[in-house]
């Protein structure tokens, strides 16, 4: 490597007027190995310019060329990569970053610790060395530099660290004065051993001169000598004085630490003074409560609002200051213990007053809504509770106070509101359903048919034994020809869409009187009794039980008593006990209206779902979401049996062997049933169900037209499945039912396909001997005999075909053609008017048939001039003159 720095510094450094001063062999990370040398250099001139400089062996000859060079200034960071383990790789962050791996650590640590020392001495700007070990950056002594000769025979000594220490550079006055010097001896430059001998002399000179200044200088000793001790002697006075002033301080100071104590025993009194007031003046302004909320509590007026503004204020400021914090040591002071007790005393009077005078409201509330009620008995209407729920409101702040002071109280004021609400709703909400009931089945004298008596149309017994009614009804009317419409108890000709209208209008509106009641009365309960904002301590299900006196923690859903665990529980429990009558209730009502109309359970599961979807919107843990999801599922199953009910129907219907069958009753009421759920389930948001329970119709409605087809003896087979497949088919594309479009597109295949069965069935062979004698033709074709030496044939000359043919004038085509017109019309019914499209079928496979022959005689008789005795015009005569005579 010696050898390598030496040849360097002469062929590259030298002529540049650079000095090498360290080199590193290295080879670019992660590429084919091509070695290269960083050097690096500082120029010899002035300013000194350090670089590092990349040099690689040239490819044409055996010697180095400059390949880049850096300036200094211009690295930033120097990333050693691990300043622990040996690691040969390296980084320099100049213009890019540039990734190098030295031949050897020791070599990489060398060429770093030199670029570390050139850029402490030259550069102000500090480069940043990463991951290099603590020891390479120690600062090193710094000795003069070493010029580097110029010459073929220079030699750059290995230590090139040394080098860079032992320079050092002339400051701007020494520099001054060589100048100087060196303008007094114009010849220093060309003679250098002149001006030598004039500065020894020069030398000389100066040395002598102060040699005879020191000796001229020894006189002034012994004067100064002199001055001194006449000093130390007045030190010396100085010194008794300053002892003399020493003690006469002494005693100052013995009386200022006296006076220093006393100041700090005044100060202590009077920051103690301080704190005492601090804590008086914070207990009385904390814990005093004015005689105006004294009196409030004590005496202040519930029944206005100006008294109970006052009683807010002083429960408020009571309440403050029961639940000021007090600081250490102050409960034990027997003037806060007996204001205390004070306090807790005027709490519970005023609660007591407070529990006393809103349970007298609560009673009064429930005498006042009775006397109202008359009037609402004769209209479907709910009395309004807002005059009462805006009366109470006014307690709201002292409902929240009573909370937070005596829980006890609050919770007797709430079991006590629960007790009155509730059997004041049920009142109201029974006659508000005796009423929708009355209306429902018109008079009293008709309301008596379904389970009514008295003015106020009690039901009599459940809801269960309504429906067994309705049941038992249903099968004792139904027959052949009952209407899918009597599942309940009356005939179809009894139901019209005004009554399910009117049904439907007063389902609604007993729903949309329900649901603002209940939605006001939980907004009520909610703000009344602060039940929405924090979360109340758990009460245990025993406790919930004797809130509810058993019930009210009793879940519809699970049937499993459930821990009261927040106030939106409490809430919804509150409800539950207030409004306990409206499930069983709407359940009766719901019985009623399937007992009157079975179909009415569509238009209760259309009402009821919308409702159910609008509660759940607004809360799905709500008292009314859960109740109208209870009665939702009674509404469905109610739909569900009424589905039931028709397809049990279909598979009972008997026909009669006597008469032509026609449209089937069933199929006719299936019309009619998809017509109507189609009018009521428009945009509803159940439309799955319907879609199920059409599935499950149409399926048993195409089983059983097919059972009765094969039962059937006095219409034929195909036209029982042709006329009622074609009617279904009719009724899907009119409704255009999109769950039943592969249902309608079966129904269209079968119609057509038996339309195509009845036809050829019917037309049967009209020519029936020309239909056997190119049978005979067929055949022998079939054989293998070609179709022109068919006529040699014997049996099948063109003689025998011209005497087939004779038999079958076109007098004889009319009349077999009018007596199967005749017999078409006897089997079709009326209703569906399919008499033209199936002559108008019969034609055409006539003239089909018609071309056969035709074609059979041109291709086996060619020449002949053999045609049969009518044609296709005639034909086309024949049957119009038919069709128009019947």
């Amino acid at each position: 490597m010696t050898a390598i720095k030496h040849a360097l510094q002469r062929d590259i450094f030298t002529p540049n007027d650079e000095r090498l001063l360290s080199i590193v062999n290295v080879c670019k990370a992660g590429k084919k190995k091509r070695n290269c040398f960083l050097c690096a250099t500082v120029t010899t001139e002035r300013p000194v310019q350090v670089n590092v400089v990349k040099v690689k062996k040239s490819d044409k000859g055996d010697f180095y060329k400059r390949q880049t060079a850096w300036a200094l200034r211009d690295l930033a960071v120097v990333d050693a990569k691990d300043a622990v383990k040996e690691n040969p790789e390296f980084d320099l962050h100049l213009d890019k970053v540039y990734k190098w791996v030295a031949s050897s650590t020791a070599e990489k640590n060398t060429f770093i610790s030199c670029i570390w020392k050139l850029n402490q001495r030259y550069l102000r700007k500090k480069i940043d060395f990463v991951n290099v070990s603590a020891q390479l950056l120690e600062e090193l002594p710094k000795v003069a530099e070493e010029s580097v000769p110029s010459g073929e025979n220079q030699s750059v000594a290995g230590g090139d660290e040394e080098a860079v220490d032992e320079y050092q550079e002339l400051n701007a006055r020494e520099e001054q004065d060589i100048e100087i010097m060196m303008e007094g001896c114009e010849y220093a430059i060309s003679n250098a051993e002149a001006f030598a001998e004039k500065l020894s002399r020069e030398l000389q000179v100066l040395d002598g001169a102060n040699i005879q200044s020191i000796m001229a200088s020894e006189k002034q000793v012994n004067i100064l000598m002199t001055l001194l001790d006449e000093a130390l002697k007045e030190v010396d006075q100085i010194e008794l004085k300053l002892s003399s002033y020493e003690e006469m301080l002494q005693s100052v100071k013995e009386q200022m630490d006296q006076i220093s104590e006393s100041n700090h025993l005044i100060h202590l009194s009077n920051t103690n003074n301080v704190k005492l007031l601090s804590e008086i003046e914070f207990l009385v302004n904390h814990m005093d409560l004015a005689k105006g909320h004294i009196k409030a509590l004590q005496e202040g007026d519930l029944a206005s609002s100006r008294g109970i503004e006052a009683c807010t204020n002083a429960a408020d400021a009571l309440l403050q200051c029961m639940n000021v914090a007090l600081r250490p040591g102050h409960d034990m002071l027997y003037a806060v213990k007996q204001q205390q007790q004070r306090f807790s005393d005027l709490r519970e009077q005023f609660a007591r007053r407070l529990a006393s005078h809103l349970n007298n409201v609560f009673v009064q509330q429930g005498h006042d809504q009775s006397s109202t009620l008359a009037q609402h008995s004769i209209e479907l209407t709910l009395p309004n509770h807002h005059p009462f729920h805006r009366d109470l409101l006014r307690y709201a702040k002292l409902m929240e106070w009573l909370k937070s002071t005596e829980y006890g109280k609050y919770e007797g004021l709430t079991k006590n509101y629960m007790d009155y609400l509730s059997r004041l709703y049920e009142r109201e909400i029974k006659d508000f359903f005796e009423v929708a009931k009355i209306k429902m089945t018109g008079t009293t004298k008709e309301g008596k048919k379904f389970g009514l008596h008295g003015s106020s149309g009690k039901l009599t017994g459940s809801t269960s034994s309504l429906n067994k009614l309705s049941v038992q009804g249903s099968g004792n009317r139904r027959s052949q020809s009952s209407s899918l419409l009597d599942m309940g108890n009356m005939s179809a000709s009894d139901l019209d869409v005004a009554d399910r209208t009117k049904f439907d209008k007063i389902f609604e509106q007993v729903l949309s009187e329900l649901e603002p009641l209940c939605l006001a009365e939980q907004d009520f309960i909610s703000k009344f009794f602060k039940l929405q904002q924090h979360q109340s301590m758990g009460t245990t299900t025993n406790e919930a039980e004797e809130m509810d006196g058993g019930t009210l923690s009793r879940s519809h859903n699970s049937g499993v008593p459930q821990a009261i665990s927040s106030e939106k529980d409490m809430i919804r429990q509150m409800m539950i006990k207030i409004f306990r009558c409206i499930e069983p209730e709407l359940n009766n009502l719901i019985a009623l209206g399937d007992k009157i109309d079975s179909f009415n359970s569509l238009y209760m599961l259309v009402k009821m779902s919308h409702h159910v979807w609008t509660a759940q919107n607004v809360d799905p843990a709500s008292f009314l979401s859960t109740t109208l999801g209870n009665v939702l599922v009674t509404v469905k199953r109610n739909f569900d049996k009424c589905i039931s009910n028709q397809i049990k129907q279909m598979e009972e219907v008997k026909i009669s062997k006597k008469s032509k069958v026609g449209i089937l009753t069933f199929v006719a009421e299936f019309e009619e049933f998809a017509a109507l759920a189609e009018s009521i389930f428009k945009n509803a948001e159940r439309r799955g169900d319907l879609d199920k329970a059409y599935i499950k119709l149409i399926r048993s409605v195409f089983i059983n037209v097919e059972k009765v087809a094969n039962e059937s003896q006095k219409t034929p087979r195909d036209v029982v499945m042709m006329e009622n497949f074609h009617r279904i088919f009719a009724t899907l594309s009119r409704l255009k039912i999109s769950c039943l479009e592969a249902e309608k597109k079966e129904a269209k295949q079968k119609y057509t396909d038996h339309l195509q069965s009845y036809v050829i069935y019917s037309l049967g062979q009209p020519l029936e001997k020309l239909n056997h004698f190119f049978e005979g033709v067929e055949a022998r074709v079939a054989q293998g005999i070609r179709e022109e030496e068919v006529s040699y044939q014997l049996a099948f000359n063109k003689q025998e075909l011209r005497k087939v043919i004779k038999e079958y004038p076109g007098k004889e085509v009319k009349k077999g053609l009018d007596n199967l017109y005749k017999k078409v019309d006897k089997h079709l019914c009326e209703e569906e008017n399919l008499l033209q499209v199936v002559w108008h079928s019969m034609q055409d496979e006539f003239i089909r048939q018609y071309k056969h022959f035709e074609g059979l005689i041109a291709r086996c008789y060619p020449g002949s001039g053999v045609t049969m005795e009518f044609t296709i015009q005639d034909i086309l005569d024949y049957c119009s003159s038919i069709a128009q005579s019947h």
